[in-house]
């Protein structure tokens, strides 16, 4: 028999009247027409100069028209402006079409050279400045015409004016604005709040909302009822495969060119030895990581760049699990199971990326390697890497276009702040290959000299590479139309429409 008064069981039947009908409502929601993304997590800016984060940069696509930008084979291509090369460290650019801002105002070649000339400036802090130090001076010389000349020769530059035009009143005015006036197919519709960014689809109106849900289970149950209309990335192959089953949700796969990577500290400490990180990478199982974590949503790597890149690995030689070469490299330094050599790895706090820590940890361990892990908030983690706090490291790079990552990631004069060079290698051999590739005076020329570059770097083993991952696109069966590319870029979303007639809900 219950001892609770009358008013208590009132008060318990209201309670589950109201839960009743929340979860009601939430079963019935009306159609409307905002299409919800949901982000793993918020881009740290919509300003193309510092974006890094791959929402940021993809986002920025979004809101600004950038000068130059690649076809499918990765070679650049004319977007805002087309080029000559009048020697090997002079170009001039010129504006190939009429283009405006959100404002009605022309984009000039003024806009474009304050773009360029405030990355370059030191106060701001850009992270492209390193890839564009090489640029002397940046002159427009008439209103649709630029011409840019460079400290050395560079046949691959036109290939890094990619970042978004800005307009350079704003650039020059004295209050710095966080965002900017654009010139892209979508504009934002409210102040920014990088926790729910809302977009508006210049030709028709169409609003987007970018919407941040952390946590990979979340954004999962709220796709399933329809509560988020599309996610790209960030969700675990085990989700996506429940997801897959679910009423009114779709699974689409791209390849993609999203490279991971084992990073270490070559200037101090045990990965010093050329022996330890080839230990580590006899050790690990990649194989089986793809095949049973990725769920097969991965291809192996053997270079920074996919082989559909066109100085990408040509016949690649593919790094060996090899545990009991591993233990005799290790045996050679005086560590085995009896006595494992400790290192300590770093990685995020991404439910995902700790569970591949802690497989790679079994793995290390088989061949008397203890890894200790320490998992930290992407701004403390991202910053230790930086800083080259880690002996060893995953990260993936995201986007890559150009082989000018070979410079930015593995010359001796590109160590942070000035460059990517982030486990401090420094090697004669792979500076002067990166540079002899770099003048090379054909694209068949510079392909070789590059894959002579990534030959080196498989021997010397700076990264070892792990895979590329897949761009994998859920989506609820309101939307229409929604594609990607080997970039995850968001661009599909200028094509795609919603089927306001659709159930934003599975019916239980």
């Amino acid at each position: 028999m219950s001892n609770r008064s009358p008013f208590s069981n009132l008060v318990a039947e209201l309670c589950c009247l109201c839960l009743a009908l929340s979860l009601l409502a939430g079963c019935a929601q009306p159609p409307d027409s905002v299409l919800r993304f949901g982000l793993p997590s918020a881009p740290a800016t919509l300003d193309p100069r510092l974006a890094t984060d791959a929402a940021a940069a993809r986002l920025c696509r979004l809101l600004y028209i950038a000068p130059v930008d690649f076809d499918s084979a990765f070679r650049p291509q004319p977007a805002l402006m087309r080029w000559d090369m009048l020697a090997p460290d002079r170009y001039v650019f010129r504006l190939q079409r009429e283009a405006r801002f959100h404002d009605g105002t022309v984009i000039s070649a003024e806009d474009v050279a304050a773009t360029y000339r405030s990355v370059l400036d030191p106060t701001l802090a850009s992270p492209h400045h390193g890839a564009l130090a090489h640029i002397a001076s940046i002159e427009a010389t008439d209103k649709g015409t630029l011409e840019i000349r460079l400290t050395r020769p560079d046949p691959l530059f036109p290939g890094l004016l990619t970042l978004g035009v800005l307009p350079a009143r704003e650039l020059e005015s004295a209050s710095r604005p966080t965002v900017f006036t654009g010139s892209g197919g979508f504009r934002l519709a409210a102040p920014f709040n990088p926790q729910r960014i809302q977009l508006e689809r210049l030709e028709d109106g169409q609003r987007i909302d970018f919407l941040v849900v952390p946590n990979e289970t979340t954004r999962a149950l709220k796709l399933a009822r329809g509560e988020l209309d599309l996610v790209q990335g960030g969700i675990s192959p085990e989700l996506t495969e429940w997801l897959s089953h679910e009423p009114g949700v779709s699974v689409q796969r791209v390849r993609g060119t999203v490279y991971t990577y084992l990073g270490f500290n070559l200037a101090e400490g045990p990965t010093r030895d050329p022996r330890v990180r080839r230990a580590i990478a006899l050790a690990i199982d990649r194989e089986a990581l793809v095949r049973h974590v990725f769920k097969a949503q991965a291809r192996l790597a053997e270079g920074v760049l996919v082989p559909e890149h066109w100085a990408g690995v040509a016949a690649p030689e593919p790094l060996k699990h090899d545990p009991a070469q591993s233990r005799q490299l290790l045996a050679e330094l005086g560590y085995g199971l009896a006595q494992p050599l400790e290192l300590t790895y770093k990685t995020s706090n991404d439910f995902f990326r700790r569970r591949i820590a802690t497989i790679l940890q079994d793995q290390l361990a088989v061949v008397g390697i203890r890894l200790i892990i320490r998992s930290h908030d992407w701004g403390t983690f991202f910053g230790d890497i930086r800083r080259g706090d880690f002996e060893l490291y995953a990260l993936s790079w995201v986007g890559l276009q150009l082989p000018d990552i070979f410079r930015q990631a593995f010359h001796s004069t590109s160590v942070p702040p000035a460059g990517a060079n982030r486990g401090r290698y420094a090697s004669a051999d792979a500076d002067a290959l990166i540079e002899q590739a770099e003048r090379a005076p054909d694209e068949a020329s510079r392909a070789a000299g590059y894959r002579a570059v990534q030959r080196l770097l498989a021997q010397d083993l700076p990264y070892v590479s792990l895979w590329f991952e897949d761009i994998v696109v859920v989506q609820g069966g309101r939307v229409v139309g929604y594609d990607t590319d080997m970039n995850g870029h968001y661009d599909g979303l200028l094509n795609t429409r919603l089927a306001l007639d659709a159930p934003r809900t599975a019916q239980p």
